[in-house]
């Protein structure tokens, strides 16, 4: 699509040799949004996205398709008619994004665990409210669950106090996965897309109004121009350096906020039901969500600085797991080392440049006009998208006196994927290509129809079972196929774009991802025709996005142990004989998972020895109640109390014996390591936390 973009600069004829009806910059939910819509009325639309589809806020969301049942409770307190319009126009773009895209989204049920009975009529008025606000468009009705119950569908739930639980409905999906199917959807009804391609500035007419943009592919480098009748400003946190670009003496309207959500193990939630703690311990609102196989918590507030990867803080991180410890059984141990990918988004949070004052963040979305005729539009949040794109193509029409040849038909319009798909797909991909049922419906629940067409791209296992489907990781239905089928269908140019966009394996597994990496690099390379130069960048950039998703400083990929050479060196390896048997009662230790910093073990050996003063390192001893004064004295365990090394032992194994060795003791600072939260830094500026008001915090995440 990059070449259709730059032949439309070259053609012969008039002043300028193509011109486009619209430019869309930007290629998050928004712009593909908008786009969809421009061009199934018949418009001639571009789009450019500097980086990849759906590569900042709009892949970095707490992926609910939601009406804002907590907006509803504030329109009620506050008898706020305008918040109580926001709410039903949510409830009403729900249901559409429910039907236009059914295999990238479900209704989920969504459990709000009651501790006083107070809240018993409270919680249950507020739901059934919601429920008949959504009227028709309602899909499922919210309902009470005794205490029994809910700990029968929810057993990790802290029973210490529960009176009962209510349940209720909203809706789901694969925010990246969706973005495509919108992108391509886009495609399909003539739209022109190119991702990586950045506008470096914009044209204008003898009068001043915008007419084009100078584009750069960032791959390689070169630069052309891109014509059209009016420009669309959709780049999300990044909508005021567009602004700047246009008018550089422009009033800032966007103020980011940082949401952060980390990943945890399957087993921290059930499969199908999600938890809401409505009132945090600081008056904040987090989700615990089934995702993907695994659970998704989050999300926070807090300012940010707008940037392409930020990073989630420690703090944050620390924050979110000890509320997650506030609703689990006491016999759950909330480790720091279960999370296994930690992100940050930024909400486009927006002011009305026009307003008096600065008092306040609009509620939702906003369309503003340039005096050059930019038209931005910024704030939202991913259920209303459909809406936005709406409103900001009828707004781009009278604005630019454009000529669609229909009007909006996105209500009723399926997006890529979803006309010939149903819920029993997976059966035909099982029987047909041989895959494993959990590949199966991982494909048919991401790419729809196209599944069939991802298949066609896949390897022989050379197994008797499963026939094709080779997994890029194991315990993840992800497979080659997905890598291949990215490149020639979805404008996949990085290994990035692939492992955090196309395929969810970063946003599931930071570590699997660095794993399975060298091979999705060599997949692309084939597919791409890379030299070893490229293949070593990607190599780079993405081990460098993967510490922005949590990965620990320092992590390697998992290397597989040599094979023993020969008949008898591998039979004697099987039955224990050979090297490996010289230490059969006390195994070596492995401190790899504890991802100790350079150094660090050094440090550890050298504070145990100075304890233990007197003996050789060979048959040196520390009781427990010493070495739980030693860990405390040393940086980055301070945070220990009694209860964690009680608990550390007993995992190990070690609580038997009245004292550990060197090699026990590095082992036992791993486990603390993975047990307690690592401490911010005394430099570390202190993160101010931002109390956004419910109303306005529909932006973007």
């Amino acid at each position: 699509m990059l070449n259709g973009l730059k032949a439309s600069a070259t053609q012969e004829g008039d002043e300028y040799p193509y011109e486009y009806d619209l430019l869309i910059v930007g290629g998050g939910a928004t712009g593909a949004g908008v786009a969809v819509d421009a061009a199934s009325r018949g418009l001639k639309v571009a789009l450019v996205e500097r980086d990849d589809f759906s590569a900042g806020t709009s892949s970095k969301s707490t992926k609910l398709v939601h009406g804002g049942v907590r907006y509803l409770q504030k329109a009620v307190m506050e008898l706020d008619y305008e918040q109580y319009k926001l709410v039903r126009e949510a409830l009403h773009e729900r249901r559409i994004f429910l039907q236009t895209a059914p295999y990238l989204s479900a209704m989920l049920p969504i459990m709000l665990p009651i501790y006083k009975y107070w809240q018993v009529p409270y919680y249950w008025v507020g739901c059934k409210m919601y429920d008949v606000l959504a009227g028709k468009e309602n899909m499922e009705s919210s309902y009470l669950m005794s205490k029994g119950k809910a700990l029968e569908t929810f057993p990790m739930l802290n029973q210490n106090g529960l009176v009962g639980a209510l349940v209720y409905y909203d809706g789901q999906h694969n925010d990246s996965r969706m973005n495509i199917a919108l992108v391509m959807t886009a495609v399909q009804q003539g739209a022109t897309v190119a991702n990586h391609a950045e506008v470096q500035s914009l044209y204008k007419d003898n009068d001043g109004k915008l007419n084009g943009a100078r584009v750069q592919d960032r791959l390689t480098g070169k630069s052309f121009d891109v014509r059209a009748k009016g420009v669309i400003n959709a780049t999300g946190p990044f909508t005021d350096a567009l602004l700047s670009m246009d008018n550089p003496s422009h009033v800032p309207i966007v103020q980011p906020s940082s949401g952060i959500h980390i990943t945890l193990p399957n087993y921290y939630s059930p499969r199908t039901m999600g938890l809401l703690d409505p009132a945090t311990s600081d008056g904040r609102v987090i989700f615990f969500l089934p995702w993907q196989g695994n659970t998704i918590a989050g999300t926070t507030d807090t300012p940010a600085a707008v940037e392409t990867e930020p990073r989630a803080p420690e703090e944050e991180i620390r924050w979110v797991l000890e509320e997650v410890r506030r609703y689990l059984s006491p016999d759950i141990k909330v480790r720091r080392g279960d999370v296994l990918s930690a992100w940050s988004g930024l909400r486009p949070l927006v002011r009305n440049p026009n307003a008096a004052s600065t008092e306040g963040l609009v509620r939702n979305h906003m369309i503003h006009v340039s005096d050059s005729g930019l038209v931005t539009i910024a704030g939202g949040k991913w259920t209303t998208y459909r809406a936005m794109a709406e409103e900001t193509v009828d707004r781009a029409v009278e604005v630019f006196g454009l000529r669609p040849k229909n009007g909006c038909v996105t209500e009723r319009l399926r997006l890529v994927g979803s006309d010939g798909w149903s819920r029993n797909m997976f059966i035909g991909l099982t029987q047909r290509y041989g895959l494993e049922t959990e590949v199966a419906k991982h494909l048919s629940d991401n790419y729809g129809d196209r599944a069939w067409t991802v298949c066609s791209f896949a390897h022989p296992t050379g197994s008797a079972w499963p026939l094709h489907g080779i997994r890029l990781a194991p315990g993840y239905p992800f497979i080659e196929a997905e890598v291949r089928y990215a490149v020639h269908h979805e404008y996949a140019e990085t290994a990035v774009d692939v492992i955090a966009r196309r395929c969810r394996l970063s946003f599931l597994n930071a570590q699997a991802t660095l794993d399975a990496l060298p091979r999705v690099v060599d997949i692309m390379a084939e597919e791409h025709g890379w030299g070893k130069a490229r293949k070593a960048e990607e190599l780079a950039s993405a081990t460098l996005f993967l510490a922005s998703m949590g990965l620990p400083p320092g992590a390697q990929p998992a290397t597989a142990p040599a094979e023993p050479h020969g008949l008898l060196a591998r039979v004697g390896s099987a039955i224990g004989l050979g090297p490996a048997r010289r230490r059969r009662a006390a195994p070596e230790m492995v401190y790899s998972r504890a991802q100790f910093e350079a150094g660090e073990v050094e440090a550890l050996r050298e504070a145990f020895k100075s304890r233990a003063s007197g003996a050789s390192e060979a048959d040196a001893r520390l009781r427990h109640e010493e070495v739980l004064e030693l860990v405390k004295g040393l940086p980055g365990y301070a945070g220990i109390n009694g209860k964690d090394y009680d608990y550390v032992l007993e995992e190990a194994g070690f609580s038997k014996s009245p004292a550990v060795d060197i090699d026990q003791f590095l082992e036992i600072c791993a486990e603390l390591r993975e047990v307690i939260f690592a401490p911010i830094p005394s430099s570390s500026p202190k993160i101010e936390r931002l109390r956004i008001p419910v109303e306005k915090s529909g932006g973007g995440v």
